[in-house]
């Protein structure tokens, strides 16, 4: 990002981040795990929720790739009975209720209302015994699936077209109640909160094997100042998603394994249906379409084109796509144009292959993870993965870590999930003695007690100290964003935003539910940014204004 005459935006570096690269700097660490998506944020909680002693760095933000591109749901893969990776799948729906009983207020239940039209591959009621199957493989924790006519579909998905509709049927899965980069974060700050070092925009610029110390020799440039400095692990997990080739070839480090890149792309527009329910469609090209509720907006796609390079955008040919299949399957007042997009998610899925993949259906290659280790230099390589198996990552990256020599102080530590429920039943109990829900303005979509345990669990607890000796904490800053003031400076002490993007896009969802024109007149954008990025609030203001 610039400014309006060109120059670099500056960035900050708020305090706890400061403190981490200070502690950082010349310190010996069991292991180092260099990219936060999903596998490198997991990898750090459980490592550091296990007692080791985890550094984990970022050269862009936390959660700034792939794991912020997502559909936002967490799925046990049902798509993949057709290809006949039953092990897979029976093993994503274990991890897929292991999330939602960790995480029961971030990770929730929801509908899948899936059309069939004439001429797909497979009669609707063999989808629908598929269903069943699937709803059996996750041990029947969820609602179970029903056959839907093609009236059923009519009478209770208005907006789904008819034309050609033969059948359907409704089946259970999750979906993130906030957004997939907020839930990544998340590990992070539990891993920090476990003792680990933690730090965003800071790169890897060199990794050496120290023989004679049987250790790593890390080299880092901090990307706010411009700063260098040296850590020593005896370990390093390379977490790096799609860049996780190019870091093993410049370390020296051969896998069996490699990624191959698929673009997936979503479009986000108002509202096109009050169903609540994830709308599941096969597209054009026979691959699944998701039409997904996301606050009060809808977000569709996806796509899943083969690239070469992580570094990708949205294409005209592929927002067509995308709005040629949504105004083919939906029955829509007017058809959805380019105007209508308030934003675009657009990212890589960094996929597990060994061997040549020459001849291969691109849309069946697995989704599976893959774990490679470097033993004689303790190093460890994580390849693909979903998020809805992270938990099975973080379980899996200590026990190879162990397997390194590396003591773990905490075996079996219970690592992830929310705070319990007696400590939630305090909250609610302090947040209605004080009548906090009171305060909730009458635009939110949930009462503030709700969405502070959701989003910061015991750290909630200040939100109440600060709201009872001022009530206008309570206020929202932005005009369209459920946030309060009391949570921007929670945030600003615990989140490590250096630049607004990292609040407005990942940490929160508002750049993806608020068009930028909107936000680029909220009143209340300077002082959200005064609370966040400090120093740099003016400069930042006016670079995202200018775009």
């Amino acid at each position: 990002m610039t400014t309006p005459d060109g120059t670099p935006t500056p960035r900050y570096s708020p305090p706890e981040r400061q403190t981490a690269i200070a502690a950082l700097e010349g310190s010996q660490f069991d292991t180092l795990v260099v990219g936060a998506g999903i596998n490198g944020a997991v990898a750090a909680a459980a490592l550091a929720g296990s007692g080791v002693r985890t550094a984990v760095v970022d050269r862009g933000d936390f959660a700034g790739g792939v794991s912020s591109h997502s559909s936002n749901l967490a799925w046990g893969g049902i798509k993949y009975l057709e290809s006949g990776e039953w092990r897979l799948v029976r093993k994503l729906c274990r991890s897929r209720n292991r999330l939602m009983d960790a995480y029961p207020s971030t990770v929730r239940e929801i509908r899948f209302f899936t059309s069939i039209r004439k001429g797909f591959r497979m009669w609707s009621v063999f989808v629908w015994l598929g269903a069943l199957l699937y709803w059996f493989m996750g041990n029947c924790r969820m609602a179970a699936p029903r056959y839907l006519s093609k009236q059923r579909i009519q009478r209770e998905a208005p907006v789904v077209a008819a034309d050609g509709v033969v059948g359907g049927l409704e089946y259970s899965d999750c979906y993130l109640y906030d957004n997939d980069s907020r839930f990544v974060f998340n590990f992070v700050r539990q891993a920090a909160d476990a003792g680990a070092l933690a730090v965003n925009y800071l790169a890897v610029e060199q990794l050496e094997w120290l023989p004679e110390e049987a250790c790593w020799l890390a080299t880092l440039r901090d990307r706010v100042s411009d700063r260098v400095l040296t850590l020593r692990a005896r370990s390093v997990i390379n977490a790096t998603g799609p860049d996780t080739d190019l870091l093993n070839e410049r370390v020296g480090v051969e896998t069996e394994h490699r990624h191959v890149l698929s673009k997936g792309i979503h479009l986000i527009v108002d509202r096109v249906t009050p169903v609540r329910k994830v709308l599941t469609f096969f597209a054009s090209d026979g691959r699944l379409f998701f039409v997904i509720p996301m606050g009060p907006k809808t977000c569709i796609g996806t796509t899943d084109t083969p690239v070469d390079d992580p570094s990708v955008g949205v294409t005209p040919t592929d927002r067509d796509f995308v709005l040629a299949n949504a105004n083919n399957l939906l029955d829509l007042p007017e058809p959805l144009t380019a105007k209508d997009v308030i934003a675009e998610r657009v990212g890589v899925r960094p996929l597990a292959v060994a061997g040549d993949t020459a001849g291969r259906d691109w849309v069946q290659l697995s989704r599976k993870h893959q774990i490679e280790v470097d033993r004689e230099r303790a190093f460890v390589s994580v390849f693909g993965g979903k998020l809805t198996d992270c938990l099975n990552v973080g379980d899996e990256l200590v026990s190879v870590v162990e397997s390194l020599g590396v003591t773990i102080p905490n075996p079996g530590a219970i690592w992830f999930g929310e705070d319990g429920p007696r400590c939630r039943a305090k909250f609610m109990a302090r947040a209605h003695a004080m009548d906090l829900d009171a305060l909730t303005p009458s635009s939110a979509s949930e009462p503030l007690s709700v969405r502070f345990w959701r989003r910061y669990g015991r750290s909630a607890f200040d939100l109440l100290d600060v709201i009872a000796s001022d009530l206008t904490e309570a206020e929202h800053v932005l005009t369209d964003a459920e946030y309060t003031r009391a949570e921007l400076r929670l945030i600003a002490r615990r989140e490590w935003i250096v630049e607004l993007s990292d609040f407005l896009r990942r940490r929160s969802k508002i750049s993806q539910v608020v068009r930028r024109e909107i936000l680029q007149t909220d009143p209340g954008l300077e002082e959200l940014a005064e609370m966040l990025v400090g120093s740099a609030a003016a400069a930042q203001v006016a670079a995202f204004r200018a775009r």
